[in-house]
């Protein structure tokens, strides 16, 4: 079967406003979800991060409360526990995209902390669109977008349609007052469209090759069309 990649934060912070940092990482449930259903229908997984660093979960994501009680919570954990390959990520300036049939990534307040700023995320998910092949990103992974632009300083992926974690979801979550920036209004200043449902309700936009999710509920039904499209 085919070859998917992860690309994965490397971040254990975001740096609010006031320059405080907020402990954080990959949520698991985004990298869970897509991972279980990947793996399930044969596809082999790669992991890559900035610098080949092991990414880290936010605990946050661990919690009970955030995974409809502690049955689901456990049963996370244990399959966060047993994804081998997050303990031996490759180096994202080492990745070839050619030998993926697919990109993912999953989200987290991570990525608002080092993907949205960097360069060679930027040229993979720049190549990866350009290519055709299914990319997946979901909830705050859609942060890295903000880091694709080319030397005319335009956004590769302005006009498209996309879901990502809004302003109302920030809000609810309690870090919209403090966070330097939100990912709905930087998406919409490159000039990516935003198409967003209730808070926290799966809501999934496909536009060309690129399938995007707004939130945690959004990933195992992203995971779903890409699959579709990996035939």
């Amino acid at each position: 079967m085919s070859k998917i990649l992860f690309v994965m934060t490397g971040a254990d912070h975001w740096t609010l406003a006031d320059g405080t940092e907020h402990p954080t990482g990959f949520w698991a449930e985004e990298a869970v979800a897509p991972y279980g259903a990947f793996k399930a229908a044969g596809h082999e997984i790669v992991v890559a991060t900035p610098g080949g660093v092991v990414p880290p979960v936010d605990r946050a994501s661990l919690a009970p409360e955030a995974n409809g009680g502690q049955e689901n919570a456990d049963r996370i954990a244990a399959a966060l526990d047993g994804m081998t390959e997050l303990r031996h990520p490759v180096r994202l300036e080492d990745v070839h995209l050619d030998d993926f049939a697919a990109v993912f990534y999953p989200g987290g307040h991570g990525p608002m902390e080092d993907l949205a700023v960097d360069a060679e995320s930027g040229r993979l998910l720049t190549a990866a669109l350009r290519s055709g092949r299914p990319l997946g990103v979901v909830c705050h992974g859609p942060a890295a977008l903000l880091a694709a632009t080319g030397d005319d300083g335009a956004n590769a992926f302005a006009g498209y349609r996309v879901a990502a974690f809004t302003n109302a979801e920030e809000t609810q979550a309690g870090l919209a007052d403090k966070a330097r920036w939100l990912l709905q209004d930087r998406l919409t200043e490159a000039g990516v469209r935003v198409e967003e449902k209730e808070p926290w309700t799966p809501n999934v936009v496909v536009d060309r090759n690129l399938v995007t999710g707004q939130n945690p509920a959004s990933s195992a039904p992203l995971a779903a069309e890409l699959l579709k499209r990996l035939g």
